[in-house]
């Protein structure tokens, strides 16, 4: 994979039966949209649409389209790299995942400056960037934002 400074880094695939379990930041690799507990513009989308085929990953706030299956690379859009990639690891005896970290086009510094003020408002200062703990509640896109924009 490739990011847009032309350095490369190896997505190591999914996990769990069939290598088919992965994850992605869900902050857009071109003007860092991403889903509000209000309103998300990128979202996956399982099935075919107007802009574009099913199984991917689309921002609609600008059109970028990934494709989760070889690593969230970009394959329609502005967007300049992949999404970065969340390092998983699946324990088949507990049927449990587990984040190890990132490896891509993290954009995570960039992120933090762009909406620092929004996520302060939101979080409050002392939250906006602490990390998570030793666990942390993963929602379905539907269950945590009011609105998922469709394009």
């Amino acid at each position: 994979m490739r990011r847009e400074d032309g350095t490369t880094y190896a997505w190591s695939g999914g996990v769990g039966p069939s290598q088919a379990i992965v994850a992605f930041s869900a902050i857009c690799a071109h003007k860092l949209a991403y889903p509000t507990r209000d309103v998300s513009f990128i979202r996956y989308q399982p099935r075919r649409s107007a802009t574009s085929d099913a199984q991917v990953i689309h921002c609609c706030a600008d059109h970028s389209v990934y494709d989760p299956a070889s690593g969230a690379r970009v394959l329609a859009g502005p967007a300049p790299q992949p999404l970065a990639a969340i390092l998983l690891d699946y324990d088949a005896a507990t049927d449990e995942l587990s984040a190890l970290g990132t490896v891509g086009a993290e954009q995570f510094d960039a992120f933090f400056r762009k909406y620092e003020f929004k996520l302060a408002m939101e979080h409050g200062q002392a939250k906006a960037q602490k990390p998570v703990g030793g666990t942390a509640v993963v929602r379905e896109l539907e269950q945590y934002c009011k609105q998922t924009i469709q394009c």
